[in-house]
């Protein structure tokens, strides 16, 4: 038996018997109740649902287990996995053990090529992820063991293999998309000892002698692993994995949820904004030139992309984590100057404008600009490197959901003649 077999085993044993305290001595008790707005509104900041994987605090930002996620970001993301399952980070035994269970299972299986080989050319990078990861359930371990027969109490154990199983072929794929996509060249081999994401770097072929490029794809990996359960993403992914579709299934709703433009690909649409102002500007604007740019966008009806949040009230502290990677490897690019000099100004001049809940930046405020540095210019890729990380978070939460025995989720539906009969008595 595997070291994280063993701590989820004991884990989930132990809040498998909180929850049913919980609900024996408080079940009737009203956690949340629903506004006529928020029943339009995407029933944003309705509490509906459990995940103990992270949180997301107005004033702190993203906690991972209860850690604040910029006290994570030198860790690997398979350190940062393990917490996610198991709310503890490993120790070398357990890293190590983790690490060979990922190396053991990296190959990827000849179909999964074949596929991806046979799709048009131009077809969008996260169509070919979410391809990839579909055509691999043909080997799913949980469903040939629920076909089996196995207990529901150990759910958790097929889909844990699943996991393994993509997390650990997930850098080859989603480099490969990148080369084939783009024309990069040939597929490059993953090497025996790297990092997952040492690898992933190594394998995407890019240029990095100083090793910085692969401190990045750690950085990026952490930064994006996990964001509550309630972002389009993740709930897809627990809602289709709540009918005990296997992982592999749910994670390719889940990602298919990510590739929306209200979700996955803000980042993009950040560096558009800062490029756009490179090229009116012929360079970095000054102080002044920003201001009167920023409130023409405003007045115009825009937004200044990158700078809100739905729920964080302060900066983003995944923004910060960026602002410090970028401020000791690229502080004289036009385009990380820019990022900059919008972080000085943008907050202040929403304040003044008034309409902006959060006025400060979001995670996909610098992170695009990182990317462009080191060469990856290729827009349409950035949100397969957002779900590469995500994945872990998507994982996490379906193995837990199937440890705890979560049953299918189906909340109740009212058409607009009952709301308005509703708000009439």
């Amino acid at each position: 038996m595997s070291l994280i077999v063993e701590k989820l085993s004991e884990l989930l044993n132990k809040n498998k018997s909180e929850i049913k305290q919980l609900c024996r001595k408080h079940g009737d008790k009203t956690v949340s109740e629903v506004t006529v707005n928020q029943l339009f509104g995407g029933t944003r900041g309705v509490k509906t649902m459990i995940c103990d994987t992270s949180e997301v605090d107005p004033n702190s930002g993203l906690i991972i287990r209860g850690t604040p996620i910029l006290d994570l970001v030198d860790r690997l993301p398979e350190e940062i996995f393990y917490l996610l399952l198991t709310g503890q980070l490993p120790d070398q035994e357990a890293l190590s053990d983790l690490q060979n269970q990922l190396r053991e299972r990296r190959e990827v299986p000849e179909y999964v090529w074949n596929v991806l080989d046979a799709m048009s050319h131009d077809a969008h990078p996260m169509t070919m992820l979410s391809t990839a990861i579909l055509v691999m359930q043909r080997d799913s371990e949980f469903a040939r063991k629920y076909r089996e027969g196995i207990q529901k109490s150990d759910y958790w154990k097929p889909a844990l293999e699943d996991a393994l199983r993509m997390i650990a072929r997930l850098p080859t794929i989603s480099a490969w998309i990148y080369r084939k996509r783009f024309n990069k060249g040939p597929r490059i081999q993953p090497v025996q000892d790297l990092d997952w994401a040492g690898n992933f770097a190594a394998m995407l072929g890019i240029e990095d002698p100083s090793g910085t490029f692969a401190d990045l794809m750690r950085l990026y990996m952490n930064i994006h692993c996990d964001h509550e359960g309630g972002n389009v993403s993740a709930h897809t992914c627990r809602l289709v994995s709540s009918a005990l579709s296997d992982p592999f299934y749910a994670v390719s709703a889940g990602l298919n949820g990510l590739s929306g433009p209200l979700h996955g690909l803000a980042n993009q649409e950040c560096l558009r904004f800062v490029l756009k102002l490179k090229d009116k500007y012929k360079g970095v604007p000054d102080r002044e030139q920003l201001v009167e740019f920023a409130w023409q966008t405003l007045n115009s009806g825009k937004v200044i992309p990158g700078y809100g949040h739905a729920v964080l009230r302060v900066t983003d502290p995944r923004f910060i984590a960026f602002r410090n990677f970028g401020l000791k490897v690229c502080p004289d690019s036009d385009v990380y100057k820019i990022v900059e000099l919008l972080y000085s100004v943008i907050p202040d001049v929403l304040k003044e404008h008034g309409h902006a809940k959060n006025p400060y930046p979001n995670v996909d405020a610098g992170s695009g600009a990182l990317l462009y540095h080191y060469g990856i210019q290729e827009f349409d890729y950035y949100t397969v490197l957002f779900g590469t990380s995500r994945v872990l978070g998507f994982l996490s939460q379906i193995i837990l959901s199937r440890g705890l025995g979560e049953p299918i989720e189906r909340p109740k539906s009212v058409p607009v003649r009952w709301v308005k009969s509703f708000v009439q008595t």
